[in-house]
């Protein structure tokens, strides 16, 4: 029992160490600002129009500061949707929702045929291929002056660009409930989580700095009197600061908004020569005894923790731009067992055929973790909320448990002990919870 607690101790601090500590030191956000409720909402409103809005949207029809609005385009309403919504005849596939129900994941198993699907194409004139985009949806309170009452409405139109499984730009829009001529929209960069099935959100600065620098680069615009930022007040979620785009294309001779989107991709820099220098002869000595004892099965155990996690990413991207046929919740119904079920098996069936737990839980435990990172790596993931962090750091502990207890010393007694037991219970829990909502 005491080598047990001994265990679980040294893979609690790695995956503090390796997942906790970098995103809480190298995230740009690792927390999600708690939502406040106004009874009584502050509307925008922008000049010459009668009518206003409420700067934030939301999952349900009340005043929580969750999703900032941060492009307005003032413009004939009909015109801009029709612009944005048309494009040359090109197949594209047709997204889903922003996350998985956990009963509609296990019915999307089987492929359908189903004729009278929309087809989505790319929309124009771009200056990549937007395609329009199913997503959740979320409400904008808007206000139609003195012509009627405010009112919740749903959004005009959703736009993507974008990897759905990997990572991807959203936007969403919607015009005005009168004449006004105006759409305001809120855009953010975003990417799939195989361990939670949801799209998480990545930050809205980036993206909108984007879309501005592309309007600004717009023959049609004067970027001196048409496109300027605004102050709106809805900083606070995510990284947004309050400032708004403004884009006024009613006097354009040709209105086209061409919106384009990046984002930096920071890699985490790694370095060893602190460690190296503090380093003490007795822990050199004991580092030296733990590499005499790694064998090739620890490296196979790292090797397929690896390739499971990238491969899953690698293969939800490949099916979803080529198997027209698979809705994504299919795909996510063929590639989530993947994780969810192989993994801990396969870690059990390779460390079973190793000595020490230690040995085999910190194997399973760093290559988990790094896993994560290249994952993250690959998508250009800096931010993490606080909730994804814990869920990271639980599955990772998790799976060090399941290898440390499948060891030959562990099972000596049989096949089931504490060690193992704490494991799968955590898997399962973590993941189960995570799927159905509860974390």
């Amino acid at each position: 029992m005491r080598r047990s607690i001994v265990v679980a101790a040294v893979l609690i601090a790695i995956a503090f160490v390796l997942v906790g500590g970098p995103s809480l030191l190298l995230s740009s956000s690792t927390s999600d600002v708690a939502p406040d409720d106004e009874a009584d909402p502050e509307l925008v409103s922008l000049e010459g129009a009668d009518g206003g809005f409420w700067p934030y949207l939301n999952a349900r029809e009340r005043h929580e500061k969750r999703s900032p609005v941060n492009v307005i385009v003032r413009g004939d309403t009909d015109e801009v949707v029709r612009l944005l919504s048309e494009a040359e005849d090109t197949d594209w596939e047709e997204t889903d929702d922003d996350h998985f129900d956990a009963d509609e994941l296990l019915e999307s198993a089987t492929p359908s045929n189903d004729s009278d699907a929309e087809e989505l194409r790319p929309l124009s004139p771009t200056a990549i291929p937007w395609s329009q985009a199913d997503g959740a949806t979320r409400y904008a309170y808007l206000d139609p002056g003195p012509s009627g009452e405010s009112t919740w409405t749903t959004e005009t139109l959703q736009l993507e660009d974008g990897e759905y499984y990997g990572y991807r730009y959203h936007i969403r829009l919607y015009e005005s409930p009168n004449d006004d001529q105006w759409i305001v929209m809120q855009t953010h960069s975003e990417h799939f989580d195989w361990f939670t099935l949801r799209h998480r959100v990545d930050g809205v600065e980036a993206a909108q700095a984007r879309i501005e620098a592309d309007l600004f680069a717009n023959p049609a615009l004067d970027p001196h009197e048409d496109v300027q930022r605004i102050y709106i007040g809805n900083d606070g979620p995510a990284d947004a600061d309050g400032w708004a785009t403004k884009a006024d294309l009613r006097a354009a001779a040709i209105v086209a908004v061409a919106i384009g989107l990046a984002a930096g991709r920071d890699l985490l820099e790694r370095t060893g020569e602190r460690i190296e220098s503090r380093l003490t002869e007795t822990d050199r000595r004991r580092l030296e005894a733990a590499s005499d004892r790694f064998e090739a099965r620890h490296l196979v155990l790292a090797a397929t923790i690896l390739a499971v996690i990238l491969g899953v990413r690698i293969a939800g991207v490949a099916l979803d731009r080529t198997v027209d046929t698979l809705t994504v919740h299919m795909i996510a119904g063929l590639l989530y067992p993947l994780i969810a079920v192989f993994l801990p098996v396969a870690t059990y069936a390779i460390a079973s055929g190793l000595e020490r737990r230690l040995d085999a839980a910190v194997v399973a435990t760093t290559s988990l973790a790094v896993a994560i990172w290249l994952d993250y790596a690959l998508l250009g993931v800096d931010v993490l909320p606080i909730d994804v962090v814990v869920q990271r750091m639980l599955v990772v502990v998790a799976l060090g448990l399941i290898a440390g207890g499948a060891t030959t010393r562990a099972t000596r007694a049989g096949w089931r002990n504490d060690v193992l037991l704490v494991g799968v219970v955590t898997w399962v829990l973590v993941l189960a919870g995570t799927l159905f909502g509860y974390l």
